[in-house]
């Protein structure tokens, strides 16, 4: 506000001593350098608050958005140590059976940050590194280039499931490998692998795209790109293929 050279307090006292006896709020306005607006505010907190009104008032906001009765985040905290496994959504539909009527049941948000504030959220799961792709060889002659991949998992007559692993010469089209297992555990795969190593030799490089991680041998190992379904074409042959 660009009062004249003087405290904000004496120059507010002056403008309402003359807007008292009498002066035209306009000229005064215009005259302290101020919006009639302002004017009229000044003036009438005054007549509301008296003396009190020269001096400029708290900013700070008279209730946080996100601001809980102790009372409700004692609760909310309370009901969490009692169901560790129940997020904010479950313990929301909690607080409404268990808050009165006339109590506002907090946001979703609000209980999860009050959750948080208490160090009451785990830490969410890392995401599985996907593999990148790596240059990709011709694999023009047999025994090259093998390519390995499950060919989706099926449910079995029991309720398990079956998952085909399959193992291809890129040249030849050759099916060199189709077994059974009961999950994509790369423990379950290196048996079948090393079997089929004493049998049919080391081929120059094998292609997939997360069967196998590690690899104690002298061949080179292909990563499939997932983001580029062109180059896995070899590496996911329809199933039709298999069928007898």
């Amino acid at each position: 506000m660009p009062w004249k050279a003087s405290s904000e307090v004496e120059e507010r006292l002056k403008f309402v001593v003359r807007v008292i006896e009498g002066e035209p709020m306009a000229e005064l306005c215009r005259e302290f350098g101020i919006s009639r607006k302002t004017g009229h505010k000044i003036f009438n907190r005054y007549k509301a608050d008296g003396t009190a009104a020269f001096t400029d008032r708290s900013r700070r906001p008279v209730r946080y958005a996100n601001q809980l009765p102790p009372q409700v985040e004692t609760l909310i905290v309370r009901l969490k140590r009692e169901k560790p496994h129940w997020g904010a959504r479950k313990l929301r539909e909690l607080l409404l059976r268990r808050l009165p009527g006339d109590v506002r049941v907090p946001a979703k948000s609000t209980i999860h940050a009050v959750l948080d504030r208490h160090g009451l959220v785990a830490a969410g799961r890392r995401r599985r590194q996907r593999a990148n792709g790596t240059a990709l060889s011709t694999g023009a002659n047999p025994n090259d280039l093998w390519c390995a991949d499950y060919k989706g998992e099926f449910k079995l007559g029991d309720g398990r499931y079956c998952f085909p692993l399959t193992v291809t010469d890129h040249a030849s089209r050759f099916l060199l490998l189709c077994e059974a297992k009961e999950s994509v555990r790369e423990e379950l795969a290196l048996p079948a692998f090393e079997r089929l190593f004493r049998e049919k030799g080391l081929p120059r490089a094998i292609r997939s795209d997360n069967v196998l991680h590690k690899d104690g041998t002298a061949m080179h190992r292909q990563k499939v790109s997932h983001r580029h379904p062109a180059t896995a074409s070899k590496v996911r042959q329809s199933p039709r293929d298999f069928r007898l």
